[in-house]
């Protein structure tokens, strides 16, 4: 640990001190001046120069009055089960009043990605109890699949839900919540708060919250924390832990509002170059490894400006990630909740997740004839724009009967009500009944007999 007296400049949050060329790049500091501690990293270091970007403001720091000392390592995070059952700003530091818990171990909160050589493949299900996704776009165990939301519409509520609501099959296995809000406003860190705590599952949960008004460079690190437990929880301690992280938009704005202050030249609207690397770094921390019980499952939750799919972030995060959920404004101006657009959602590991002994025998045929049978009532809401409803055909109304009931009954559900997978299904095949038995083209012969004929009341439609 090196203490120096003064700065030479200090321009925006970056200071500059000369002659002193022993820092490292990354290394942690803190800035001591009249009024406190500040914390900051290096920049950038060379023979006989140091630069520390200061995490918050430097509006009224003089240069002559700091006195900086050099920690000699990255930033660490003391990490614990204690910690579950917690509220922390977005460093880490307790917010609920209660004394720092006991660390256990001292982690780099940069991590680093598993290797690909250790990985175990993931297949086994997280119950979310939300028909869209568990029957739909199924979640397993060391996936990351991404929340793609428009600004307005209901993610923080579905992230909480998620939150509250998941569960693994597997009896005396642990499970554990990571949850970090990043960039929210005081309104909304206070509504997570306030719905962890009436649910009483707040003991088996981590709360991380970095609000709109903290420093940009807090943000930044608000997911690296998060992670950072969330890995020591899943590969030292055997968890299974489910990380939501909202709203990756917000840090990807404070990336690039730092890379503007460096002077950085900028890419896609302004992003740094490097946006891919730098989330890549985050969504690949999870996973699961041969050999150890545990596993680190991602959701992280971002907002489409002007709902622009091809926006980078999302773009960027559909490259890396195993599928995405989106969400759909026309859905949520109809009254649904949650608002999934099920045909550009995905999971792509979904498919090893179901069906056999992991959910039921039909569910992934169920879930392709969802698919298309949905897919086919947008081309009939179309032509019925065009033509009217009266001139459809007696098949093309039973299409529009079926969209109105899969949007209605099957995809809305309230804000607190898990459904199990098997009650998903069973919902499935009522939906599925308003459609005649010839249009089930992606069930087999013994399925629609012994859950679609077996089901239909004598009027040929579920009673």
């Amino acid at each position: 640990m090196r203490e120096y007296e003064k700065a030479d400049r200090i321009e925006g949050p970056l200071v500059f001190f000369e002659g002193y060329g022993d820092a490292a790049y990354g290394e942690l500091v803190e800035v001591h001046f009249d009024g406190g501690v500040r914390l900051g990293q290096i920049l950038l270091t060379g023979e006989r120069l140091a630069v520390v970007e200061l995490w918050g403001d430097s509006a009224g720091l003089k240069p002559s009055d700091l006195r900086v000392r050099f920690l000699g390592e990255p930033m660490r995070l003391g990490v614990s089960t204690e910690m579950l059952g917690r509220i922390f700003d977005g460093l880490g530091r307790p917010k609920d009043g209660l004394p720092p818990p006991l660390a256990e171990a001292r982690m780099d909160v940069h991590g680093a990605p598993l290797n690909p050589s250790v990985r175990a493949y993931p297949q086994d299900l997280i119950q979310t109890g939300i028909s869209a996704i568990d029957g739909m776009n199924t979640l397993v165990r060391g996936q990351k699949l991404p929340i793609f939301s428009g600004s307005g519409l209901p993610h923080n509520e579905l992230a909480a839900q998620i939150a509250l609501q998941a569960r693994i099959a597997g009896e005396g296995e642990s499970f554990a919540v990571i949850f970090a809000a990043l960039g929210v406003s005081h309104d909304t860190a206070t509504f997570f708060q306030e719905r962890f705590a009436a649910s009483g599952l707040l003991s088996r949960t981590a709360l991380f919250l970095n609000l709109a008004d903290d420093a940009p460079m807090e943000r930044l690190v608000t997911p690296r924390i998060a992670l950072t437990l969330a890995e020591f929880l899943a590969f030292e301690r055997n968890f299974h832990v489910l990380v939501l992280l909202t709203d990756m938009t917000n840090y990807a704005e404070a990336l690039r509002e730092l890379s503007t202050r460096r002077g950085e030249v900028p890419g896609r609207k302004g992003y740094p170059g490097y946006l891919y690397t730098d989330l890549a770094s985050m969504y690949e921390r999870c996973g699961r490894v041969q050999e150890r019980a545990g596993s680190l499952t991602q959701i992280p939750v971002l907002t489409m400006p002007g709902d622009d799919i091809t926006h980078p972030v999302p773009d960027l995060s559909g490259y890396i990630t195993e599928g995405q959920i989106v969400l759909s404004r026309e859905l949520n101006r109809a009254g649904v909740y949650p608002p999934v657009d099920v045909l550009p959602s995905l999971s792509r590991l979904m498919k090893d997740g179901i069906g056999g002994d992991r959910t039921r025998s039909d569910h992934p045929a169920v879930a392709a004839q969802l698919y298309a049978s949905y897919a086919r009532v947008q081309e009939v809401r179309a032509l019925a724009v065009i033509i009217g409803e009266t001139a459809l055909s007696e098949t093309d109304r039973a299409y529009l009967d079926f969209g109105q009931r899969f949007e209605r009954e099957l995809i809305s559900q309230q804000v607190d009500e898990f459904r199990s997978v098997d009650e998903t299904l069973d919902l499935a095949w009522q939906v599925l009944s308003r459609l005649p038995a010839g249009e089930l083209t992606r069930l087999s012969e013994d399925e629609v007999k012994r859950f679609y004929l077996g089901r239909l009341d004598h009027g040929g439609r579920y009673g």
